[in-house]
C-alpha cells in the first residue's frame, strides 16, 4: 500500500474514469475543518455552511460535470448519534455537488457482509483506505490495486449500494 497526501488523493477523483464509490462505516467522526459546525449544530440544531468546505465541493462538481459518478453508503446506528444526525444535515451540499448518497441502518446488514474500514474505490481498480490516528481524526489514505481487496471491495459495495435508502428518502430518527 502507499500512502497519499491529500493532493494525491484528490488526483485520484480527476483520474477516475467512471466511478468513485466511499464506504463510510463509524457513526463518529473527529474531522478537523467540522468541529466548529458541529458544534453549532449540536447547540442550535442548525446547519451552517462552512466556506472551508468549498474545495471538495468544487472537486466533487468538476468530477460530476464530466459524467463520473461520486456515490456514498453512509452505514449508520439506529437510534442515531448526534455526528450521524449532523451529517444528514450537511448531505445537501453534498448533492448540490453531484454526489449520489445513500443510508444504510447497520442492523440491515450482517457484520460479515462489510468491511470494518472506509474507503474509496476508484473504477473498480483501486481502493483507498482512509486511515484514521486513535483520536479519530484523519492520518490519510493507504492506496492499493491487490486485486483480491479490490475485489472484496467491489462485492461490498455491490451488496450495500443495492441495500441502501437513496438520502431523498432517509429519514432520521430523533
Amino acid at each position: 500500500m502507499q500512502l497519499l497526501t491529500s493532493d494525491e488523493q484528490e488526483q485520484l477523483f480527476r483520474d477516475c474514469r467512471r466511478r468513485a464509490f466511499h464506504l463510510e462505516v463509524q457513526d463518529s467522526y473527529a474531522v478537523e475543518d467540522e468541529a466548529e459546525a458541529l458544534a453549532k449544530f449540536l447547540e442550535t440544531g442548525e446547519f451552517e455552511y462552512d466556506p472551508e468546505w468549498q474545495h471538495w465541493d468544487d472537486l466533487m462538481r468538476e468530477v460530476t460535470a464530466s459524467r463520473r459518478a461520486v456515490q456514498r453508503v453512509r452505514v449508520v446506528t439506529e437510534p442515531h448519534t448526534d455526528y450521524t444526525r449532523f451529517l444528514y444535515a450537511t448531505t445537501g451540499s453534498n448533492i448540490d455537488s453531484g454526489e449520489d448518497i445513500r443510508w444504510l441502518p447497520r442492523h440491515s446488514i450482517t457484520p460479515d457482509e462489510l468491511t470494518t474500514d472506509d474507503w474509496w474505490l476508484f473504477d473498480d481498480d483501486t481502493v483507498a483506505f482512509t486511515a484514521f490516528r486513535p483520536d479519530e481524526t484523519l492520518g490519510g489514505f493507504a492506496v492499493t490495486c491487490d486485486p483480491k481487496i479490490v475485489d472484496l471491495c467491489r462485492i461490498v459495495r455491490d451488496r450495500v449500494w443495492s441495500l441502501a435508502t437513496p438520502h431523498a428518502e432517509y429519514r432520521i430518527k430523533q
